[in-house]
């Protein structure tokens, strides 16, 4: 299983990112897609997930400010961020369950500022 993630960069507070990631050597469709991040001296914590069925859950502080989607079609999964915050800040990981374990992605750094 290969996830690679993309789309980060440094935004000012109140702009958006689109991040995409990437996967391959799974059953995709099938499959629960998740990004995480983690901020520095900080713990991973899940941001939004979306399961086969198109599914989604998010994490409190991102709820109504970020969209996870995903194309079957690409393999590929989306983060659209909207309306920023410096806490928002972090390294964003891809992330699914597969062939008995969690496969993670290398992550992609966002970075916003006011």
């Amino acid at each position: 299983v290969n996830l690679v993630e993309s789309g980060g960069g440094s935004v000012q507070a109140g702009g958006s990112l689109r991040l995409s990631c990437e996967a391959s050597g799974l059953d995709f469709e099938s499959s629960v897609m998740n990004w995480f991040r983690q901020a520095p001296g900080n713990q991973r914590e899940m941001v939004a997930l979306i399961d086969k069925d198109q599914q989604t859950l998010y994490g409190e502080s991102v709820k109504d400010r970020f969209t996870i989607s995903r194309d079957n079609v690409r393999h590929t999964v989306f983060l659209q961020m909207n309306d920023l915050k410096p806490e928002d800040t972090a390294v964003y990981y891809c992330n699914t369950w597969s062939q008995g374990r969690d496969h993670w992605g290398p992550g992609t750094q966002v970075t916003v500022f006011s």
